[in-house]
């Protein structure tokens, strides 16, 4: 047999032990071979003990699916920071509300039901999830009360934004006794929450009724404001630091869904490269994504890990073997996928000796806590951004007509 090509053998499933088994040899062929592939891909990233970066699109704390999968995730220490969307963290505040003392706010309905019905009972739906539109005044009020106070009135980043509103969760969490969300999570471990287009969600649309409502002269004053620039200066700082200050030198990430979060997650490398200058700068060594669009629509969100080689945001060198690109819906693999590699981090845990592939699984749970050094790496990249003057100095030049 010619030594480049692997045999297809498989496993009985009667004869796996665990999901670990399961995804290594019960998935030969078709999209079972995708999924085996970024099974690998991430037992690999996470094994050399590579930071992992999120992008996640869609209801996933509407869902419930952040205290299914993601959470246990964000909880093992292997993330650096997360690339979200606004109603991701505007839904994740529904059961911290007081209203949650009277059960879970947020139902199961039928897909496919009758939706005018549900408008008249003033229900909303979210593919097969339902809330009473009280939930979304409610979450309105709760954010008004909030943006008001003296904390918030300055020009901060989103992540300090979205650190503060952590807090909060937390405190509404635990007054209401229910279980942790997304942001106070994150809050908790100093994960910092990216969301590239902040205007397109409700936590923006409160901001903008309280500066609507001091531009009308109803209140005094109103100080929030985000600070764009610095939120992606951010980013690229922590890009910057997982290639040049972390002990493995690259990073990897995991892409659920596409959109804004996707490619936010994907631009500190030509952020730093192109715009910047910065050299030496590398892209993702690892590239997985888990979207529903085909790569034929030609959107952002279908574009493969090998189209993003060609602008710099993954190596070139690696991603033969180390990027993959699967169509699917994430949220029926992504319970699978998880619970795999939390229990391969169980089983080595056990081990007295640890194979050197699988060290990077055993990192301290507290993770890397990179909003806490925020300005430390910030003022890095500031440094590097004043030794690269005269090639920024150049790039201001242009015979414009």
């Amino acid at each position: 047999m010619q030594p480049n090509r692997r045999p297809v053998e498989v496993r009985r499933v009667d004869e796996c032990d665990t999901l670990e088994d399961l995804f290594t040899h019960c998935l030969p062929a078709f999209g079972g071979a995708y999924l085996r592939r970024i099974y690998k891909i991430l037992d690999r990233a996470i094994g050399m003990g590579c930071p992992l970066t999120l992008a996640i699109s869609g209801p996933v704390t509407v869902s419930g699916q952040h205290q299914a999968w993601l959470i246990p995730l964000l909880e093992t220490g292997w993330v650096a920071y997360l690339s979200t969307t606004d109603a991701v963290c505007y839904h994740d505040g529904h059961r911290s509300l007081d209203m949650s003392k009277k059960g879970s706010p947020i139902f199961e309905v039928p897909i496919f039901g009758d939706d005018a019905a549900l408008r008249d009972e003033k229900t909303i739906r979210v593919a097969d999830m339902a809330f009473d539109e009280e939930i979304l005044l409610d979450q309105d009020r709760f954010f008004s009360a909030l943006l008001v106070r003296p904390e918030f009135q300055k020009k901060m980043t989103g992540t300090e934004l979205r650190h503060l509103l952590g807090q909060y969760f937390d405190r509404q969490e635990r007054h209401n006794n229910v279980r942790p969300g997304l942001l106070s999570t994150c809050q908790k471990l100093a994960i910092p929450v990216f969301v590239g287009a902040p205007a397109d969600g409700s936590v923006f649309l409160n901001s903008m009724k309280l500066w609507a409502m001091r531009e009308a002269g109803l209140i005094p004053a109103y100080g929030f404001d985000l600070d764009l620039h610095a939120e992606v200066f951010e980013a690229c700082a922590y890009h910057r630091w997982g290639l040049f200050e972390n002990s493995a030198h690259a990073l990897a990430t995991l892409i659920l869904g596409g959109g804004v979060p996707k490619n936010f997650n994907l631009q500190p490398e030509p952020a730093l490269g192109q715009i910047l200058g910065i050299p030496d700068v590398r892209g993702y060594a690892f590239d997985v994504q888990i979207v529903t669009a085909p790569v034929t629509d030609g959107s952002l969100s279908s574009c493969p890990p090998a189209e993003a080689v060609t602008w710099g945001k993954v190596d070139k060198d690696t991603y033969l073997q180390t990027t993959e690109s699967m169509q699917a819906d994430y949220s029926t693999v992504m319970p699978f996928l998880v619970k795999a590699l939390l229990d391969n981090r169980a089983r080595y845990e056990a081990m007295a000796e640890v194979p050197e592939h699988a060290k990077g699984y055993l990192r301290p749970r507290d993770g890397y806590r990179l909003f806490e050094k925020r300005e430390a790496l910030c003022s890095t990249l500031r440094q590097a951004v004043r030794d690269n003057g005269e090639w920024l100095s150049a790039s201001l030049a242009y015979p414009l007509a």
